[in-house]
């Protein structure tokens, strides 16, 4: 199991590493941070699609904020905050949900601006039990796919919907189709009415039935604002990680005065569904690299080509690909260190590049490099090269 526990892997790869000084927080590498920078274009391009509008709000806010969204009650213990001498409190928030209700508090709204989706890479920070701490499974601070819908009661199927539909496109995209789904119900330290509860759980347990999920119940385990519907992929080891969620909250955008005129002129309170796809991005990685043995997708590779000159002689010749790769975005690496080509050769594969380009002099002279991936070779015309790593290189799709 060492083989693909991915904190092996990451050194192996030289994607990250963790330290002392930053305890529960990575450092991300140039190679770690390639994967990383792929998969958040690759869902905020599936989100960009579903009509979600990306924002970017701040890290440090106010305690008095978490006081009144009712955070710093359930969560101030797990809290990065810091006291000032003037006596207005910050704290690092913990996730985005507050933020994202403040853009929308920002100028009136009507009924038909509904629904508003926001979409967030937010930057969190958790302070976890230092004995919880997991690689990049569990760490104290992380970045969420996190996104928020604020709508209409009669909108909260159809966006639910929109959720689950992108969630399973992209796990399958991904490889990921056993995935486990549970509905988590009120827990007994909550904020809210029974009728606002009796209405969330059933109006979220209707809309996960009517996307043909069969979610187990969980009583007990939802948020303090609202129940959930939770995702979760199991690793090698047989242990399930919550990855993707969506929330149904009836609660929070009225403890922060949110509301917007209805068709009568009058004032409502919308309701808010918190999601994430990935949830952590990083313990997305983490998992994707558990589930694939370090050996990524051409598309998701942080290297895709080693290119491979045998001598000095065709160093030319190899710089000459590097830079034609790169125009065409591309992500060449080249091997042009003094060892010899076997041991180049070897120092690729131990790094999980996909695809190998050797350059001997023959192939310099006629215009050709010697692609290798898998166990197949053929030789292509230099000119080319770029075409047939973009044909190989497809945008994934569902399996």
């Amino acid at each position: 199991m060492e083989l693909h526990d991915h904190r092996m892997l990451a050194k192996r790869l030289d994607l990250y590493h963790v330290e002392e000084h930053s305890p529960g927080m990575i450092f991300w590498h140039p190679r770690g941070y390639r994967i990383y920078r792929l998969l958040e274009d690759f869902i905020r391009e599936h989100m960009r699609r579903l009509g979600y509008e990306e924002v970017h709000t701040p890290q440090l806010l106010a305690r008095e904020l978490w006081e009144k969204s009712g955070h710093w009650e359930k969560f101030r213990e797990n809290m990065f905050s810091i006291s000032r001498e003037d006596g207005r409190d910050m704290a690092l928030k913990p996730m985005s949900c507050p933020c994202h209700v403040q853009i929308f508090n920002d100028a009136k709204r009507s009924w038909r601006d509904l629904p508003m989706r926001y979409a967030e890479f937010g930057q969190c920070h958790r302070d976890e039990p230092s004995g919880s701490l997991h690689g990049l499974l569990r760490t104290k601070a992380f970045a969420q796919d996190d996104a928020h819908v604020l709508c209409r009661p009669a909108q909260v199927r159809d966006e639910v919907k929109r959720f689950v539909g992108l969630l399973q496109e992209v796990y399958a995209c991904l490889g990921f189709v056993d995935i486990e789904v549970a509905l988590s119900l009120r827990p007994d330290k909550r904020s809210g009415s029974d009728e606002q509860w009796d209405w969330a759980e059933a109006e979220l347990l209707d809309a996960a039935r009517k996307c043909g999920l069969d979610p187990k119940m969980q009583p007990g385990e939802g948020a303090y604002y609202g129940p959930k519907l939770e995702f979760a992929l199991r690793d090698r080891m047989g242990r399930a990680w919550q990855c993707g969620t969506v929330q149904l909250d009836s609660v929070l955008p009225g403890r922060l005065g949110a509301s917007y005129v209805n068709e009568d002129g009058k004032p409502e309170v919308p309701i808010m569904i918190h999601h994430a796809v990935f949830g952590s991005i990083g313990r997305f990685i983490g998992i994707i690299l558990e589930e694939n043995a370090g050996r990524l997708p051409l598309w998701l590779s942080p290297d895709q080509i080693a290119i491979l000159p045998i001598s000095d002689a065709q160093h030319s010749a190899a710089k000459d690909l590097y830079d034609l790769l790169m125009a065409f975005g591309l992500r060449p690496r080249m091997f042009s260190q003094s060892e010899t080509l076997s041991r180049r050769i070897v120092a690729a594969r131990e790094l999980e590049v996909p695809v190998m380009a050797i350059i001997g002099e023959r192939e310099a002279s006629a215009g050709h490099v010697a692609l290798k991936m898998g166990g197949a070779q053929e030789m292509v015309a230099v000119a080319d090269v770029a075409a047939w790593l973009q044909n190989h290189v497809a945008q994934p799709s569902a399996r």
